[in-house]
């Protein structure tokens, strides 16, 4: 079979496969945001992964931030080292650059590697990532997202207010 027939998460599956990723893909009811994904795949928003694309004057840029969290835009351009152009890619744009995937379900592997990798993913064992329509979560070490995408780790999110206020307390 073509994989250009595949799913989209059969593409992954096997895309990662081959990367000698361990993974479990997870079939879940339809979710359309990430957060909604952590709830119909029973899986906490800290350990969902979610897929942003970005563009700069020079193309797409791609982040994975944890699903209940907010790209901080200045903190990702200084991690990504972007003009004061950097924005988050329309819809449309990326339904016409990633045609083979659903708009929302962008795995960060293949053809969108990351470029930066939010550091709150990396605490967890294992993360779910879109895995390319909106029926299908894969189950990966966050570590190997890192290993595949050669990405940066940055802290890219918005901070809570309490995160602000205890910002200068050592961390244990």
């Amino acid at each position: 079979m073509n994989s250009g027939n595949l799913l989209p998460s059969s593409r992954l599956a096997r895309l990662l496969q081959e990367a000698g990723v361990e993974h479990e893909l997870v079939e879940h009811p339809a979710a359309f945001t990430a957060v909604e994904e952590a709830g119909a795949a029973g899986v906490e928003p800290a350990s969902v992964a979610k897929t942003l694309v970005l563009h700069d004057h020079g193309g797409y840029r791609v982040a994975v931030i944890p699903a209940a969290q907010r790209l901080d835009l200045m903190r990702a351009r200084a991690a990504l080292r972007a003009t004061r152009h950097l924005r988050l890619a329309t819809e449309e744009e990326i339904r016409a650059s990633f045609p083979g995937y659903e708009v929302g379900a962008l795995p960060p592997f293949g053809e969108a590697l990351p470029e930066v990798v939010d550091i709150r993913l990396l605490y967890r064992e294992r993360i779910m990532c879109a895995a390319g329509d909106h029926r299908h979560g894969v189950l990966v070490d966050p570590r190997e997202l890192l290993r595949v995408a050669e990405s940066r780790v940055a802290d890219i999110c918005e901070h809570t207010l309490r995160e602000r206020r205890f910002a200068h307390l050592p961390r244990p």
